[in-house]
């Protein structure tokens, strides 16, 4: 069964905000907190569109608790209009790396991963406090101008976002090498 994350950042991140004054007018510009590493390591290494599906997920979900929190949603769901191909393919790279790495626990898996990558991710925006939407909400004009969809991924890679597992690219298979033509002796029979 998978988790609303939508549901669990929305309630996690208004519980966050009663109650609470305002910071101090020095720490309103205060810059991002650093990304925490993963605790977790994937237990097998990530093909080459399997690790662009996973940096694509991370920044989805930055995305969506930046929707929630800062009142983006027309700008997340512009998001994900327009990435929606991109982000239907990357769901599968995603299935077919849990699959291989879980075997009949692959579901199970896929969702603790968003689970606890939400959960991460809104713990480090509850650090940053007011500073957070002053930090994310650009993100969304940045993924928007992308001259080609094939940048998302790159995009994604490049930036500091919170991760919930360590996911290594398996190394490229080396080119084969080409083998030499063996030399055949031709031996001429003579007709009897």
């Amino acid at each position: 069964m998978r988790v609303p994350v939508a549901l669990v950042l929305a309630l996690g991140l208004a519980a966050c905000g009663r109650g609470a004054p305002p910071p101090p007018a020095a720490l309103a510009d205060a810059p991002p907190p650093p990304p925490v590493p993963p605790a977790q390591m994937a237990p097998i290494c990530a093909r080459p569109p399997e690790k662009a599906a996973f940096d694509v997920a991370t920044l989805k979900s930055q995305l969506m608790l930046a929707a929630l929190t800062c009142d983006a949603r027309d700008q997340f769901n512009a998001f994900v209009a327009h990435y929606q191909h991109d982000l239907q393919g990357d769901e599968k790279s995603l299935n077919g790396f849990f699959s291989r790495a879980y075997g009949r626990q692959a579901q199970k898996q896929h969702d603790d991963f968003i689970t606890q990558l939400a959960n991460a991710q809104s713990e480090l925006g509850t650090k940053a406090g007011v500073n957070f939407c002053k930090q994310n909400l650009g993100m969304f004009q940045d993924v928007m101008s992308l001259k080609s969809d094939a940048d998302l991924p790159v995009y994604a890679a490049a930036k500091p976002l919170q991760r919930a597992l360590a996911v290594q690219e398996c190394a490229a298979a080396p080119a084969p090498v080409a083998k030499k033509p063996v030399a055949r002796k031709i031996v001429a029979r003579k007709h009897k």
